[in-house]
């Protein structure tokens, strides 16, 4: 098939270049951003995926009335196979994350099958695609509400986003979907994040509808929350805010919201019918020219094979580390069977005492590489099992992404242990500093298998301390302070003199 394509640019690039930029931001969070700018550039280059979540498969076809299939197949089974052979290709595989059964064994079907299809009639002779490989940590951060007609979509946005917390890699863009039914609002949610980043062109030339001065305003609004780049405080929560609207009932007011994180991962293209669609990466160009690397002059450098409670106890909130030395992985299923191990009495397979955790799951390695890309996962998921590890199993402390529930907070202070995040959204950058990767427990896992990693200089940040303070709850605060009174200083400024 002949087709008339287009690959969307690294299109979150300019806006995340400008936040760097900022004199203003504190380093941690200049830190993060840098990373992940550099994450983006590297998986460029070689050609690997910018998160280890590679992602639940979307497709948005629209199909015309006049096409024909020539196929016996269902359109579900032709996209299945697509995915089949895009995450199984040998030279660049991606992570298999999609289980058959949610509720019960959760098996990993193994190649990332099935897709979710959405199907669309339309007039014509083409076949428009949009597919989007979606992570998990923004997916799970989905939102849904019934209001009432006359509530207020602004408000209900504004109590929702600080309850969703990291977990989604802020900074990132908002999708949402405004009426129609309950379940036509979040598919209108998810595919209006496909289109192109434009907040910076639309605030430079004004709104021209009411629709516009509404993405504007709560852009603004949700930045002025103090999120931030990974939670960690800050100017910039959002890129940008984009919505779509669909007739409803006039009883009801469904409203749908699903965050993206930077790794916006989609393509969409047009089949005629004469040839296969040709798809070309965007030129190198296009990435800024930002190459992080460790700052031994500001990072404070940890041997985790002479790692004590005393020194853990040291690590101060918001520092930044740089570990070297031997960790173990694990995720959700690996917490799992460790805690049934440990009700049974049974000897656990691996001696986490004295050692450090990294949430990961991650993508196989290719050519020379010890392991794929490697980022971490969100860390709320293991907060049930926080105070069986760091009790029971021995650990001194943790790495992930995102905040810690209160849970897993006070377990952290009870036992004198800490908490450390990575950058999500840097997946690429952080396999580069592993050095070696095995398998040591539970196998038949996959990529939630425990693994050990031989890391050097490893960029992370102190999220929780021993004390039990977090820099996802100071940070935040500590902006929103410094956002509303630098609002004051400008209305102040504003106002006519006599």
């Amino acid at each position: 098939m002949r087709v008339g394509s287009r690959t969307p640019p690294p299109d979150d690039q300019p806006a995340m270049t400008t936040l760097i930029a900022e004199e203003h931001l504190i380093q941690s969070i200049r830190d993060a951003i840098a990373q992940i700018l550099t994450n983006s550039r590297l998986c460029a280059e070689g050609q690997r995926p910018i998160c280890q979540d590679t992602g639940i498969v979307n497709v948005f076809m629209r199909v015309g009335m006049g096409v024909r299939f020539d196929t016996a197949r269902s359109l579900q089974a032709l996209c299945d196979e697509g995915v089949r052979r895009g995450y199984l290709d040998a030279d660049n595989p991606l992570r298999a994350s999609m289980v058959a059964d949610p509720l019960f064994d959760r098996r990993n079907t193994g190649d990332n099958t099935p897709c979710m299809l959405h199907v669309e009639l339309v007039p014509g002779h083409t076949v428009e695609i949009e597919v989007a490989a979606k992570g998990g940590g923004s997916e799970n951060k989905a939102q849904f509400a019934m209001l009432n007609p006359n509530q207020s979509l602004e408000e209900w946005v504004l109590n929702t986003v600080p309850a969703m917390g990291a977990g989604w890699c802020p900074p990132g863009m908002l999708g949402i979907g405004v009426g129609g039914t309950a379940e036509k609002a979040m598919l209108m949610a998810k595919q209006v994040l496909m289109e192109p980043i434009d907040m910076a062109q639309l605030r430079a030339r004004g709104p021209q509808t009411s629709l516009e001065a509404l993405r504007i305003d709560l852009y603004d609004k949700v930045n002025a929350l103090g999120i931030g780049a990974q939670g960690l405080g800050g100017l910039s929560t959002v890129l940008d805010v984009k919505i779509r609207t669909c007739p409803t009932h006039a009883a009801s007011k469904p409203v749908a919201m699903i965050p993206n994180c930077a790794a916006t991962r989609h393509v969409h293209f047009v089949l005629d019918g004469q040839g296969p669609a040709a798809l070309h990466p965007p030129a190198l160009s296009d990435w800024p020219d930002m190459h992080w690397a460790p700052d031994f002059k500001a990072a404070r450098r940890v041997d985790l094979g002479r790692l004590s409670r005393a020194e853990v106890a040291s690590w101060k909130p918001g520092e930044r580390l740089l570990l070297t030395g031997r960790m173990l992985t694990g995720r959700d299923a690996a917490h799992q069977r460790i805690q049934d191990m440990l009700a049974r009495g049974e000897t656990l397979p691996v001696d986490f005492r004295d050692r450090v955790i990294y949430y990961v799951g991650p993508v196989k390695a290719v050519r020379d590489e010890a392991v794929g890309p490697a980022g971490p996962t969100t860390a709320t998921r293991m907060d049930a099992y926080t105070d069986m590890m760091l009790g029971q199993a021995g650990l001194l402390a943790m790495v992930g992404k995102a905040e810690r529930g209160d849970q897993a907070t006070e377990s952290i202070q009870r036992h004198r242990a800490a908490y450390l995040v990575a950058v999500g959204g840097a997946a690429y950058l952080v396999s580069k500093a592993i050095r070696s990767a095995r398998v040591v427990a539970f196998e038949d896992l996959g990529m939630e298998a425990i693994h050990e990693f031989d890391v050097c200089d490893m960029p992370v940040t102190v999220a929780v301390d021993a004390r039990g303070e977090s820099v996802h709850r100071s940070g935040p605060r500590e902006w929103q302070q410094r956002i509303a009174a630098r609002t004051r200083v400008r209305a102040r400024s504003r106002r006519p003199r006599n």
